[in-house]
């Protein structure tokens, strides 16, 4: 009973916290109503996810979210300065192809997006058989140092979390 009144337990509560996060006023009946939303949407779309992704390790999943936090703030500190303080002549923009070990399209899709996310880099392309992910890199010297970074700090951690 309770599997179908809430199919995706993640997703209800993440719609609760961003509805209350998108009103910006905490009161009894915008929690309610986010609850409302909570249990209705993931019953409404339920059916297009037939094969949902298992989260093995959710608490690794905070972990994730941190060092993404933490990527973002300091690569928008290392983009400002190639702006502010390097020629243009001097920049070396590389495009850097990342192997995927990781299988899940939505593993896949949190990587994807978290490339682009992080000030400097923007994923551009999936190779058609998944394997590959193609990504430009704003400056470096050393396209092989990123892709292992990519591999280290990102791919390993969801393969952790969603394999």
């Amino acid at each position: 009973m309770l599997k179908r009144l809430i199919p995706h337990p993640l997703l209800s509560l993440t719609l609760v916290f961003v509805w209350l996060g998108l009103v910006n006023k905490f009161t009894l009946g915008n929690l309610l109503l986010g609850i409302l939303f909570a249990v209705i949407i993931p019953m409404l779309t339920a059916p297009y996810w037939p094969d949902r992704p298992k989260i093995s390790r959710p608490f690794k999943g905070l972990e994730y979210v941190l060092v993404v936090i933490w990527d973002i703030i300091v690569a928008n500190v290392e983009v400002a300065m190639i702006i502010l303080f390097k020629r243009e002549r001097n920049i070396r923009s590389q495009w850097i192809v990342v192997p995927l070990e990781l299988t899940s399209a939505e593993a896949i899709t949190v990587l994807a997006g978290t490339i682009t996310m992080t000030p400097g880099t923007v994923s551009t392309m999936l190779a058609a058989d998944g394997g590959s992910i193609l990504v430009h890199c704003l400056h470096t010297d050393d396209g092989d140092a990123v892709r292992d970074e990519i591999k280290n700090r990102y791919e390993r951690r969801l393969k952790e979390i969603f394999e």
